[in-house]
């Protein structure tokens, strides 16, 4: 079993889409309508990234999936950090801005696959393939 966060494949991708996460927050309303704001912390969480990936090779798609299944697989006896995905300017992200990556690895946030990704054959051994992530500040429970 690998141990370690589980790095994305070194593959680039053909468009990004990346959402910052929210402050958790309580909005609380009187009964005259007036609105109270708690904030409760100062880190964001479950912010999103979705990766598109046009034309590649059925085997760039396999080492999409594969990583997939090595991050999510035997959750009750893998070690905590196998169950997140991690990026960086040469795989996923390759050719992001500058400041991206920086979002990308903000204190604390880790990242998982929000649901399997999705992959459509364009023709004979070619495929796109999309994947969505979401950052969570702590890990899941064990059960």
């Amino acid at each position: 079993m690998a141990t370690g966060a589980q790095p994305f494949p070194t593959i680039k991708a053909t468009s990004r889409s990346y959402t910052p996460g929210e402050y958790p927050t309580q909005e609380f309303v009187s009964l005259d309508g007036t609105k109270t704001y708690l904030r409760y912390g100062n880190k964001r969480s479950e912010s999103t990234l979705d990766l598109s990936f046009s034309n590649i090779t059925d085997s760039e798609a396999d080492e999409i999936l594969d990583n997939y299944v090595t991050v999510n697989e035997n959750w009750t006896t893998a070690d905590e950090d196998t169950r997140w995905v991690t990026f960086s300017t040469s795989d996923g992200l390759n050719g992001a801005e500058s400041g991206l990556p920086a979002y990308l690895e903000e204190s604390g946030l880790r990242w998982r696959y929000a649901k399997p990704p999705k992959v459509k054959s364009v023709q004979k051994g070619i495929s796109n393939v999309t994947c969505s992530f979401v950052a969570c500040l702590d890990s899941p429970t064990l059960s």
